[in-house]
């Protein structure tokens, strides 16, 4: 604010620095123009560290840069790092709001050496840009040094002049960094800077030192050294630098003032809510609209990087700083959701430097919204209850711990926020009685699924998911990732260890593999470390959440505990995503040429091939199937983004999305949209909106090209097709091609006019096909011979029987009926055998000697000879069939016997 803005001239390029974006870029030029890649920052959600639910400082994406895990082609870099504090070990939740400086969501700026410059280099850059570049005053500054850090004590003396009673020696751990009880470490290196004496606070290491008057700006760590164990250190071979200065507090001394939340990107969130609210910022509202700035930057960085709300993990977090920002609405009088509006400030404030947050805007609104819907509803009902709870009490007293388990059990009170709605009345919570109801109910849930009918075999994962709980999924924006093994099952059983060798499972604390579900196959790939590789032949969801990875361990031994470096296969990846969002391209462009009464009733979607099964009376017709494909193509042609939303099931279903046949959902679902129709009652709307929670191209156009390849039957009414996309359609209608080359050239015409040759090579087979079994019928009858009907007497009657080469027993009835026609009283008999071995006979009887001769008797008396059964028909024409040609005169000697017996 402008009166607490200091007499000194801060100033950048003449004028007085006053915006947060305009530190940042100045921040990020000047490590630039001294030879640094500036690198765009690192997603909230570490890749590269699972010891770490979020990103909580700039080196993280750089961590295996500087263990040498990992090569770049820079040894200089600049970053502004999204950074997140609200759960695990670092978590500031509690305080926000209500302090100057703490936020769950903060930027971090950073310069890193990875075996470049060291410590003259970093202290003359640092104090360049801080004194020169934003213009603080030299008196205002001063720094702490590891107390044993003599050299960093000397350089400040050296490059920026400072007294001895400006560089303080620290001799705690604050000033001396390490990664872990083994590996790179270093001494650290303070700036501090003073907001004057009007201001409670001493310098560090005073017992002062946590007033408000120096606050530290800038941390400068020098890697120099490697732990080899508790007692052993060793010099590195290539020392680095790593620095981290929060944007928020250095904007605060550039802006005149120790308060971050008083900056210029903080009072534009505040006044905006401000006016959705209608309360002015001072009193108790004051924190409320705090609480709501900093909650809403840290929830929509969290869904622009992949996170949603949910009960477990990442997402249970971001769901509590939802929570408790929409309870502080709730404060400052707002009935309806108001959060969510909020979102296009926030993207005009901060979305040139994060473009991320543009592109997932629609996300983030709606993801918001029915989130401040669904949690609404219950609120006021939850607050009610703490309200009765707690009626008379007062300072010191607590509420017990079944009431704070109710309120999260049953009105989704994270027991933060019934900790943050007590604080203002000073009671506590029983957070011990808390956690016994909390045990009581897994253990009912225990007893409840053991009851269930799930085969015992499958217990494993069940325990296994209370110990692990559910695995964060990464692979919807990555392929790559780092994971801690929380358990191994080997035999069904969970073990300690997996040898070279072994075949088992691996469950994660996170992943980026997909795991087999609504028609989408699990991923395939490989986890790794040093001396270790695991080859994951596929995965699958086990016990609600708990991604399960199926494979060998071919190198090495692998316990629990261990950090794996996780590789999807990428090419399998890219080729199911593709099939996957072709899918869903396909199922519309069904509905649109064969009617609304198409649903999908079954699905596979491989890296292969992709096979929809759907609701469908007929067979497809040529043109309806041409049709089809065409549609399909127009829309990948058309190369529309695929967009995802998190909607409310009933909210999706009603604004004319599809739920997927097989798919279980949960109250809320992701909703993937792509294309835009051309035609139609949908033209210039969505194309495509199907409730899914598979993996997607992230444009229609990555698909290339869709071909269906076959249409068939799989049960009444059910209709299958199965298509392919991308390489393999290609290489399919390669191999079309080919073919109908490879036949135009055996009929020596070109491939235009190849249909025609053949429908002309088929009109001419048809005919002489025709021809030929005329012959065959007069041969049949005439034995080849001119003139007689060839017949013989038996018991008094005309007998005349045949065995006809060549003859499909389909002709044979009306050979008979020429034969009896041609004796006028008599039997005959008629064997075919047809050119593909098929044995028929049939017999006949005029009508005058039916009472003596039955001819359904003949043809069953001659099937058992032919090897065949049964038989039937009328006492004057009977057929029957056979297996055994070379019996045929045998049955037509039985015949003549049983004549001959009468």
């Amino acid at each position: 604010m402008e009166e607490d803005i200091p007499a000194t001239d801060n100033r950048l390029h003449g004028e007085f620095m006053s915006g947060v974006n305009e530190i940042r870029s100045t921040f990020l030029n000047y490590f630039g123009n001294n030879n640094h890649q500036i690198v765009d920052s690192g997603p909230l959600v570490p890749r590269n560290d699972p010891t770490l639910m979020f990103t909580n400082a700039g080196m993280v994406q750089f961590k295996n840069v500087f263990t040498g895990l990992e090569p770049r082609d820079y040894s200089r870099a600049v970053t502004s790092q999204k950074c997140v504090r609200a759960g695990g070990k670092h978590n500031d939740l509690d305080n926000v709001g209500y302090t100057a400086r703490h936020h769950t969501f903060f930027e971090m700026l950073g310069n890193f050496s990875f075996g470049d410059y060291f410590k003259e280099d970093a202290i003359e850059l640092s104090w360049n840009l801080i004194t020169k570049e934003f213009g603080l005053p030299q008196d205002k500054l001063l720094v702490t040094v590891y107390h044993e850090d003599d050299e960093a004590f000397d350089l400040w003396k050296k490059i920026a002049g400072l007294s001895d009673d400006k560089i303080i020696r620290i001799p705690t751990s604050d000033n001396f960094w390490s990664m872990g009880e083994t590996g790179p470490c270093g001494p650290c290196s303070e700036i501090f800077y003073d907001h004057g004496d009007h201001i409670w606070g001493g310098p560090p290491g005073s017992p002062e030192e946590d007033g408000d008057r120096f606050i530290e700006i800038w941390n400068l760590v020098f890697m120099q050294y490697e732990q080899l164990s508790k007692d052993e250190r060793i010099d590195l071979p290539k020392p680095s630098i790593d620095t981290g200065m929060g944007l928020e507090r250095i904007a605060a001394v550039l802006q005149g003032t120790h308060d971050n939340y008083q900056t210029d990107l903080f009072r534009a969130l505040i006044q905006n809510s401000v006016d959705l609210t209608g309360r002015e910022e001072e009193g108790d509202a004051a924190a409320s609209h705090r609480v709501i700035a900093d909650h809403l930057r840290s929830t929509s960085f969290l869904i622009a990087d992949g996170v949603l709300p949910s009960s477990e993990g990442r997402g249970y977090v971001l769901r509590r700083i939802m929570r408790r920002a929409m309870r502080h609405a709730r404060l400052l009088g707002a009935q309806d959701p108001v959060i969510y509006k909020m979102v296009p400030t926030l993207v005009r404030e901060m979305g040139q430097a994060f473009p991320e947050l543009g592109r997932a805007e629609a996300l983030i609104t709606e993801t918001l919204k029915l989130e401040e819907a669904r949690f609404g509803k219950t609120l006021s009902r939850g607050l009610q209850l703490l309200d009765d709870a707690t009626d008379g009490m007062g300072d010191g007293d607590s509420l017990d711990g079944e009431t704070a388990f109710k309120l999260y059990d049953t009105y989704g009170f994270p027991l933060d926020l019934t900790q943050d709605a007590l604080r203002a009345r000073s009671i506590n919570v029983d957070t011990d009685g808390f956690d016994v109801a909390m045990e009581r109910q897994k253990a009912e849930a225990r007893a409840n699924w053991s009851g269930s009918g799930e085969a015992a075999t499958d217990a494993v994962w069940f325990d296994l998911k209370e110990k692990a709980g559910s695995t964060e999924f990464l692979g919807y924006e990555t392929e790559k990732a780092e994971g801690a093994v929380m358990a191994l099952v080997k035999d069904g059983a969970e073990v300690d260890v997996l040898n070279a060798g072994d075949e088992g499972a691996v469950i994660l604390n996170q992943t980026p593999f997909y795991g087999e579900s609504g028609g989408q196959v699990g991923d395939k790939g490989l986890m790794l470390a040093d001396g270790i590789r695991f080859e994951v032949r596929d995965t699958v969801k086990k016990a609600d959440g708990m991604f399960v990875h199926l494979g060998t361990l071919v190198e090495g031994s692998l316990k629990a505990g261990e950090a794996l470096e996780l590789k999807v296969s990428g090419q399998r990846r890219g080729a199911i995503r593709s099939n996957h969002s072709a899918t869903h391209l396909l199922h519309e462009a069904l509905r649109e040429t064969l009617g609304e009464h198409v649903a999908q009733k079954g699905s596979l979607v491989s890296p292969e091939r992709l096979r929809f099964d759907f609701s469908h009376q007929k067979p497809m017709g040529d043109d309806e199937l041409a049709n089809v494909e065409a549609m399909v193509n127009e829309m990948i042609l058309q190369n529309s983004a695929v967009e995802t939303r998190v909607m409310a099931v009933d909210d999706a279903i009603e604004a004319g999305a599809m739920a997927l046949f097989g798919e279980k959902y949960g109250e809320e679902v992701r909703v993937v949209s792509m294309g835009e129709a051309v035609r139609g009652e949908k033209a210039g709307k969505t194309y495509s909106v199907e409730l899914c929670g598979g993996t997607h191209v992230k444009r229609t156009g990555d698909i290339g090209l869709m071909t269906v390849v076959s249409e068939s039957a799989v049960a009444a009414g059910v209709r299958r097709l199965e298509a392919l996309t991308g390489d393999e359609a290609r290489a399919y209608l390669q191999q079309q091609d080919a073919r109908v080359r490879a036949a135009a050239g055996l009929l020596k015409v070109s491939p235009n006019d190849l249909l025609d040759r053949l429908e002309a090579l088929v009109a001419d087979r048809r005919k002489l096909e025709k021809e030929l079994a005329d012959v065959r019928r007069k041969l049949a009858m005439g034995g080849g011979q001119a003139g007689g009907d060839s017949h013989e007497e038996v018991n008094g009657l005309k007998f005349m029987a045949k065995v006809a080469e060549g003859i499909s027993p389909k002709d044979l009835k009306g050979l008979v009926d020429q034969g009896k026609e041609s004796l006028g009283s008599g039997v005959v008999v008629l064997i075919g055998v047809s050119d593909d071995g098929k044995v028929g006979i049939v017999a006949g009887v005029t009508k005058d000697l039916t009472e003596r001769v039955n001819a359904v008797e003949l043809v069953k008396l001659a099937a058992e000879v032919l090897g065949g059964r049964g038989g039937g028909g009328r006492p004057d024409m009977a057929q029957a069939g056979g297996k055994d040609a070379a019996q045929a005169d045998a049955a037509i000697a039985a015949i003549k016997g049983h004549i001959a017996a009468l």
